[in-house]
């Protein structure tokens, strides 16, 4: 899978809010064939979005370091 570029993230909410208008819209002409297509696009566009998002929250975590006590032996 592709990786969407993070400066994107405006570009995807709008298609997003477009496919769910062009749904209704489908769904108001009885095209049935039409809004399982666009439903699917749907599905995958979010999935992408969330996708972004987890990457977002995975890259703005700051590293901990762990100290590791020195036991003599014994």
């Amino acid at each position: 899978m592709l990786r969407v570029d993070p400066q994107q993230r405006r570009r995807l909410e709008e298609i997003i809010r477009n496919l769910g208008d062009r749904i209704e819209e489908a769904r108001a002409n009885g095209w049935l064939g039409e809004v399982q297509g666009l439903q699917i696009s749907l599905e995958a566009a979010r999935n992408k979005l969330a996708s972004l998002d987890r990457l977002n929250r995975t890259r703005n975590r700051t590293p901990v370091t762990l100290e590791i006590s020195n036991i003599p032996p014994g």
